[in-house]
């Protein structure tokens, strides 16, 4: 089906330019503390459990979500800035931000009410942590490839099979998994799949970490042997996952993580060339402002999309694909413009630590949450053309 594309000239209203003022100064206290270093996005020491609760009782966590589950009932634009500011900030936000980000919504549209009432509040006091298991060896990025099967028995399900490059399992307490309850068929190969809320304490499911040459180890192969999970822990349609795990994709593709995550590079460099940059270098930076700025423009219209309770999963395809690739080039063209850069200036080592990390971590970005070539057949099914 034809979709018609819209990215709507939204504007962040003056309250959420208010949120902004206080977000950037609890940002600060906690700098200030030592919870984290804005400057180090290496950084492993930080205080993440800590920070994670502390975010939580600002309202921080869940912020979209009933007031009967704890949430705030906010707007995505608010969110939005929250989102933004803690990402330009490098902000520990692993523990809560998967589950904020996707998790709990998928909880609240399709999980029983007992598992809301336990776990949705957890999330929101930065508690409790969740994975994704989608992709499997040998399939990667094709969930309708997968093949680790879900297997009914006497009060639930036997899990059997592999997840893999599933971000942080090994310190969450949570994954939603994408398993096989059924064979697909001839004319549908999206059916047979199921969305499991799955316990990560469950005898039976090991976590083997993946290193990565940035010298990271957040990647995981997670292994299901005979993992029981129970009957109430089924999110959703059984053999009819796909749908769900669609408009979870929207949430997780769209927000401003998708196109920041490298953001620090070009920060520093405008540390580092000062006030009178060279006609050159100004030129680069202008170029690569504007490109940001253009990816922003479009990641807020997402983000009012989904306030307004829509399912924009093709804009938010878009800002995927273009924001990673932008992110994912961006120490590249940071390198080219600091080639003459004096060794003299105040952060030249900060920068060159943060240049180098960054190159490590670029060609992951066109991978995770969904690979250029998957979001491109999502665009192009989206425009008709396939």
């Amino acid at each position: 089906m034809t979709v018609a594309l819209r990215f709507d000239p939204i504007r962040l209203p003056a309250h959420c330019q208010e949120l902004r003022k206080i977000v950037r100064a609890f940002l600060a206290e906690e700098v200030a503390r030592g919870t984290f270093n804005p400057h180090d996005p290496r950084d492993d020491s930080a205080d993440v459990d800590g920070f994670s609760r502390r975010v939580g009782e600002r309202g921080w966590i869940g912020m979209t979500w009933p007031k009967k589950y704890g949430g705030q009932e906010r707007s995505f634009l608010e969110r939005y800035v929250v989102t933004e500011e803690m990402r330009v900030a490098n902000a520990p936000t692993r523990r809560f931000f998967v589950a904020d980000r996707q998790s709990g919504p998928t909880l609240i549209r399709y999980a029983s009410e007992t598992i809301r009432q336990n776990v949705l509040p957890r999330i929101i006091r930065g508690e409790v942590s969740f994975c994704i298991g989608m992709s499997e060896p040998g399939s990667g990025s094709d969930l309708f490839a997968a093949r680790t099967k879900a297997t009914k028995t006497n009060g639930g399900w036997l899990i059997n099979g592999t997840k893999i490059w599933t971000s942080n399992a090994h310190q969450s307490d949570y994954m939603i998994g994408l398993f096989r309850t059924s064979p697909p068929t001839p004319e549908n190969r999206r059916h047979g799949l199921t969305s499991f809320l799955v316990d990560m304490k469950t005898p039976g499911i090991t976590c083997n970490l993946i290193g990565q040459m940035s010298g990271q180890k957040e990647f995981n192969e997670v292994v299901f042997d005979n993992a029981l999970i129970p009957d109430d822990h089924v999110i959703g349609e059984i053999d009819g996952a796909w749908k769900q795990a669609t408009s979870e994709l929207a949430y997780e593709r769209s927000g401003p993580e998708r196109f920041l995550e490298t953001y620090s590079a070009l920060s520093e460099l405008v540390r580092a060339i000062g006030g009178k940059p060279d006609a050159r270098t100004a030129e680069g930076i202008g170029r690569l402002v504007a490109q940001l700025h253009t990816l922003r423009r479009m990641s807020v219209s997402v983000a009012g999309m989904l306030e307004a309770g829509k399912e924009p999963v093709v804009e938010a395809a878009i800002v995927k694909d273009l924001g990673t690739i932008w992110e994912q080039g961006l120490p590249h063209r940071v390198r080219e413009l600091a080639a003459f850069l004096s060794a003299d200036s105040a952060n030249h080592e900060t920068f060159e630590q943060q240049l180098a990390f960054y190159l490590k971590i670029a060609p992951k970005l066109t991978i995770q949450g969904g690979t250029t070539e998957v979001l491109r057949g999502i665009i192009a099914r989206g425009l008709g053309l396939r």
